[in-house]
C-alpha cells in the first residue's frame, strides 16, 4: 500500500465537494484488517454486557413488553446502521461520522460529534475495566481490583500499539465466543419452549399473557423498557471505522452493515421472547442474577451462574479492546484534520500509538476517578456521556439528509449502500433519536444525564464553532 503524509489524506476526506471521493481509508493508517475481522465485529459490537446483565432491569419495569422495547429499538438502531453504512461505504474513513459531518454540515459539526464520541469511549473503557475487575476480585478474593484493572489496560493499549491486525484477532474470537454463547442459549431456549429439551415442558402463553398481562405497568413501563434497550445497542459504530483499516474498505463496510440487520433482531429480540416465555417477568431471580442466568438456572444448566460471568467477562473486555481502538482511531482522524493536538498525529508502521496511549490513559484516568470521587467527579463524567450515543446518532442523521442528495447528484456509483426509502425512514429516524431524548426527562437519573449530556455538547459545540470561526479568519 503506497503511503502518503496523513495531512494530504485527511485534506482529501473534508475537501467538500463528494465528487472528490475520500481516499479509501486513511493512506497513513495499514490496511490490516481482512473480512472475516469485519464480520464478527460487526456481529459481536452490538453484543456487551449489558444485554447480559443491564436487561434485566428493563423486564422488571417493561414485563413481557420488553420484547417490543427491543423490537422498537432495534427498528432504530438498524435505521442508523444503514445511514452510517451508506455514509461509510461512500467514503471510507477512520473519523467516519464524524469526517461525514465536517463535509455536510460544518468543521464544528465534525469536531463536536468526534469528540463526544471520543469522551464516550474513554469513559467505557474505564466502567468496562472496573466490571471486569470486579469479576475477577470474586473468583480471586485475595486480590484488589486496581491490579486487574492495571493488567487489562496494560493488556489491550499493548494489543492496540501494536498492528491493527492484533485488534482485529482478538475482536474476532471474542466476538465467536459471544455469539457463539448466545446461540447455544437460543437453541436450548427454543427447544424448551417448544418441550423438546429434556425435562421441560411448554409453558405456552401463560408467562406472557399472566401477572398482569404483556403490559403490566402500562405505557410508563414500557417508555423505561425502551430507554434501557437503546442504551444497550451502543457499539455499533466501531465496525465502519475498522472499515478504513481493511483490505476493501468499501465492500467490507457494505457487506458488514447489510448483514448485520437480522442478527440485531435474532439476537437481541430473539433472547428477549425466550426470557420472558420461559420464566415470570417478576421473578426476583430475572434482576439479581440477570436473565440469562435466571432462565439457565430454571433449565438446571450446571453452573449457570460462572457460565455467565465468563461470557460478561469476554463482552467486557472485547468492549474494552474494541473502545480503546475506537477511540485511538476518532483521535487521530480529528488530530489530522487539525481539531486536535498536533503532537498526537505521528503514525508508527501504520498505528497512531500516541493516540492509543492518550486514550488509553484517560481510559485509566477514569478508572482512579471511580476510586478517588466515586459520587461526584466520576459520576458527573458518567452523566455527561449517558446520552452521547443518542447525541451521535443525530449527528449521523443530520449528515445522511445532507449528503445523500449530493451523492445522488454528483456521484450516484458511490452509493453503494442506500438509506431506505430516503428521505422518509432518515425523518423517522431522527424524530425518534429526539423523542427518545425527551423521553429521558421523565424519570431523575436519566433527567440528570440528559443535563449533563447536553452541557458536554454544548461546550464542545461552542469550541468546535470558536475553532471554525478562527480558521476562517486566518483564511
Amino acid at each position: 500500500m503506497t503511503r502518503t503524509p496523513a495531512s494530504s489524506a485527511h485534506e482529501r476526506e473534508v475537501s467538500g465537494a463528494p465528487s472528490a471521493p475520500i481516499a479509501p481509508g486513511d493512506a497513513s493508517l495499514s490496511n490490516g484488517l481482512k473480512q472475516r475481522h469485519l464480520s464478527m465485529i460487526a456481529l459481536g459490537g452490538v453484543i456487551g454486557a449489558g444485554l447480559f446483565v443491564g436487561s434485566g432491569a428493563g423486564i422488571a419495569k417493561a414485563g413481557p413488553g420488553i420484547v417490543l422495547a427491543y423490537a422498537v429499538s432495534g427498528l432504530l438502531v438498524m435505521l442508523v446502521m444503514r445511514m452510517l453504512g451508506e455514509l461509510s461505504a461512500a467514503n471510507p474513513a477512520s473519523g467516519t461520522f464524524s469526517v461525514h459531518a465536517e463535509r455536510a454540515i460544518g468543521p464544528w459539526a465534525g469536531f463536536t460529534a468526534g469528540w463526544m464520541f471520543w469522551v464516550e469511549l474513554c469513559v467505557g473503557i474505564a466502567v468496562e475495566a472496573i466490571g471486569a475487575a470486579a469479576i475477577m476480585v470474586s473468583w480471586f478474593p485475595a486480590t484488589s481490583s486496581w491490579m486487574w484493572v492495571l493488567l487489562f489496560m496494560i493488556l489491550f493499549c499493548g494489543t492496540n500499539l501494536a498492528a491493527v491486525g492484533n485488534f482485529g484477532e482478538f475482536e474476532f474470537w471474542f466476538a465467536t465466543l459471544k455469539v457463539g454463547a448466545i446461540g447455544i442459549f437460543l437453541v436450548l431456549g427454543v427447544l424448551a419452549v417448544l418441550g423438546l429439551l429434556p425435562g421441560t415442558s411448554s409453558p405456552g402463553g401463560d408467562n406472557l399473557t399472566g401477572a398482569g398481562g404483556f403490559l403490566p405497568n402500562g405505557l410508563n413501563g414500557l417508555i423505561i423498557g425502551l430507554l434501557a434497550s437503546v442504551f444497550a445497542y451502543g457499539g455499533l459504530e466501531t465496525v465502519t471505522i475498522a472499515a478504513a483499516e481493511s483490505e476493501h474498505p468499501v465492500r467490507g463496510v457494505a457487506k458488514a452493515v447489510r448483514t448485520a440487520m437480522w442478527r440485531i433482531a435474532l439476537f437481541y429480540v430473539g433472547s428477549m421472547l425466550v426470557v420472558v416465555t420461559l420464566i415470570p417477568w417478576d421473578d426476583k431471580s430475572v434482576v439479581k442474577d440477570g436473565p440469562y442466568v435466571a432462565v439457565l438456572n430454571h433449565l438446571d444448566i450446571p453452573a449457570a451462574g460462572q457460565i455467565m460471568n465468563v461470557i460478561v467477562l469476554i463482552a467486557l473486555l472485547s468492549a474494552m479492546n474494541a473502545n480503546i481502538y475506537g477511540a485511538s482511531r476518532m483521535s487521530y482522524s480529528l488530530v489530522a484534520r487539525g481539531q486536535g493536538p498536533k503532537f498526537l498525529g505521528k503514525t508508527f508502521g501504520g498505528v497512531p500509538r500516541l493516540t492509543v496511549l492518550a486514550s488509553s490513559a484517560f481510559g485509566f484516568f477514569a478508572v482512579l476517578l471511580s476510586y478517588w470521587w466515586p459520587d461526584t467527579v466520576f459520576k458527573w463524567l458518567l452523566y455527561m456521556t449517558g446520552a452521547a450515543v443518542l447525541v451521535v446518532w443525530a449527528f449521523i442523521a443530520a449528515t445522511q439528509l445532507l449528503s445523500r442528495s449530493r451523492l445522488q447528484r454528483e456521484a450516484p456509483e458511490r452509493l453503494v449502500v442506500r438509506m431506505w426509502f430516503f428521505p422518509y425512514l432518515t425523518w423517522i429516524a431522527l424524530f425518534a433519536i429526539l423523542g427518545v431524548l425527551a423521553l429521558m426527562l421523565r424519570e431523575e437519573d436519566t433527567r440528570l444525564q440528559l443535563y449533563f449530556t447536553a452541557g458536554l455538547t454544548a461546550v464542545l459545540a461552542l469550541g468546535g464553532y470558536v475553532r471554525q470561526r478562527a480558521v476562517a479568519a486566518r483564511n
